[in-house]
């Protein structure tokens, strides 16, 4: 294999996982319809096992604002008029908080805008709109129809829209459901200044004069996302095959996934220590019940006017709770961006929502590398730069052995050209005579194979790595580029790649190429051109200065091994 086969060969297989991640999204099987309401609440009616015996109660599923879910009598106050949202935010989330079910119907993201332009509004993740319908939902379930449910309107205890004060390092708000026979249930969410996490306490007073019993749930419900359209199409757009659907943890089996066009494989789990979650692109939301209560998971979908909405839910155990008595209970749920650095110490697991795929193996230490190379010089364009230069050193060794053997081949060209004149159209004897003198020179044509080699997995893991850490989401760099997470605006990058990849051409011995591999290598230099023009510019950069550096080197080394220095004349 000599250096112009390999180079090909680097290319082509870029090419074909790029390709592939694109086809595999455009021919992802559609959604399947699901049962109706009341034939999936059927199917879910199962206590978990730590119920101990209490009677089965039915999973709620999505239902009219005005009933109850099947299988239940409709408690007194769902036919209550509901009020506005009520606002809770601290200074990194705003929730919106609907007195019908005293459920999350909207989370903005304050630290993170929608679009890279400047005045553009936070990012939405929750929202209870049709189009993008992203919710987490809680409620109560009771045989006795003595419960609220997620459709159950509450009254908003104390003063509404609360936000963090100044100096202060929590803020709360408080709804409370009241049954006519005397059965009361208080929630409160509490936000921490600086934190994703939202604790939600659930009090339950039995203020009836028989023994209630239970059980909560919490969900979360969505449709799929709206992708954008991008100039590159699918092929550079990380946003139509980023994985989207549910997840959950156990400590037994660990991390699980179902994306949302596979939920027709019913889900039937109970799990202590775990979490579930909805995932998208850069952000997830994940309800953390008490790690000490047993809890059951089941996934669900349903068509109604040709819109289809899925849920991840869990059920809790059954509570007995006698006439005067109460209960407390305890969950978190996060609402944010995947942050690496935060996500472990929010619940175990948790930081596999970041999930790079095939190739977390290198991103992994990539994205470690390139995290604490921000914390020195607190850019992200900056460090993708001094990722290049680590990177180099690394693999000098390796680097001076490619282009030593490259240098000594070229400095064998006059001689391959007259071999190849000598022997014509014979290509069989051309090859003989060509690793003969090879074997004379002690030139080894594979020397330069195992850099570039290298350099494959390191390209799809920094691939990955740009465009699934939202660390790097609109980070700027420098001047014109404000989002290394998107394409150069002015394909500065793309063309500064596209002169570098020229000489670096140029000074490639290509020994033994016909005609056919000529116009192929040719072409390289404008086909990665046009394609690196929709591609993250932080991804670009990394290959300009990788390009620019390995071309400095490339030129000094064969200078210093005695072949021309001066770039060639084009042939």
């Amino acid at each position: 294999m000599n250096q112009t086969r390999t180079f090909l060969l680097f290319a082509w297989l870029m090419l074909a996982v790029l390709i592939w991640q694109a086809w595999e999204q455009d021919h992802a099987p559609p959604p399947a319809n699901r049962p109706t309401a009341a034939s999936v609440a059927t199917s879910a009616s199962a206590s978990p096992a730590s119920t101990a015996g209490l009677p089965a109660v039915p999973l709620p599923t999505q239902v009219p604002a005005t009933t109850a879910p099947a299988g239940t009598t409709a408690p007194t106050a769902i036919s209550a008029p509901a009020a506005p949202p009520v606002e809770l935010a601290n200074d990194v989330l705003r929730l919106r908080i609907d007195p019908r079910g005293a459920s999350l119907v909207g989370a903005d993201l304050l630290a993170y805008a929608q679009g890279e332009q400047r005045g553009s509004p936070p990012f939405e993740l929750l929202d209870d709109s049709a189009a993008h319908l992203f919710v987490a939902e809680s409620g109560i379930v009771s045989a006795s129809g003595h419960a609220p449910n997620h459709a159950a309107v509450y009254q908003v205890e104390g003063s509404a829209g609360k936000q963090l004060a100044a100096g202060a390092e929590s803020v709360s708000q408080t709804f409370l459901w009241t049954d006519p026979s005397g059965v009361q249930v208080r929630k409160t969410y509490t936000l921490h200044r600086g934190s994703y996490v939202i604790d939600l306490r659930e009090e339950i007073r039995n203020g009836s004069t028989a023994t209630w019993t239970g059980n909560d749930y919490r969900w979360l419900r969505r449709v799929p996302p709206i992708i954008k359209h991008t100039a590159g199409g699918s092929l550079t757009n990380p946003e139509a095959y980023a994985f989207v659907g549910a997840a959950w943890y156990s400590p037994e089996d660990k991390y699980e996934t179902r994306a949302l066009t596979k939920f027709e494989t019913p889900l039937d789990k109970t799990v202590t220590g775990g979490w579930m979650a909805m995932v998208q692109h850069y952000f997830l939301a994940a309800w953390i019940p008490d790690p000490k209560e047993a809890t059951k998971l089941s996934i669900a979908s349903n068509t109604v006017d040709g819109q289809t909405w899925y849920s991840i839910i869990a059920q809790g155990p059954g509570m007995s709770i006698p006439a005067g008595g109460s209960h407390t209970g305890q969950s978190r749920l996060y609402v944010g961006p995947a942050l690496q650095d935060v996500l472990p110490h929010v619940a175990p697991g948790l930081q596999l929502t970041v999930d790079y795929g095939w190739f977390t193996l290198f991103a992994g230490p990539i994205f470690w590398l390139l995290s604490k190379l921000h914390l020195l010089i607190g850019n992200w364009g900056w460090a993708i730069v001094l990722l290049v230069l680590a990177i180099k050193l690394a693999m000098y060794k390796l680097s001076d052995a490619q282009y030593r053997s490259m240098a000594k081949m070229r400095a064998l060209q006059p001689r391959l050209e007259a071999l190849k004149e000598r022997y014509g159209d014979d290509k069989q004897q051309f090859q003989m005579a060509m690793l003969e003198l090879y074997k004379k020179e002690k030139v080894n044509p594979a020397g330069g194979c195992l850099p570039m080699l290298i350099q494959i997995p390191i390209f799809l893991a920094l691939y990955r790595v740009l465009l699934y850490s939202v660390e790097l989401r609109h980070a700027p760099w420098i001047g014109w580029i404000h989002s290394l997470s998107d394409p150069d605006p002015y394909f500065v990058l793309p063309v500064l790649y596209l002169a570098v990849m020229f000489f670096t051409q140029r000074l490639t011995p290509t020994p033994g190429m016909d005609p056919t591999q000529k116009k192929m290598m040719q072409a390289m230099p404008m086909v990665f051109g046009v394609m690196f023009a929709f591609f993250p510019s932080g991804l670009v950069l990394y290959y300009v200065m990788n390009g620019s550096l390995g071309l400095l080197q490339q030129w000094w080394l064969m200078r210093k091994h005695g072949a021309p220095g001066a770039l060639p004349k084009k042939a």
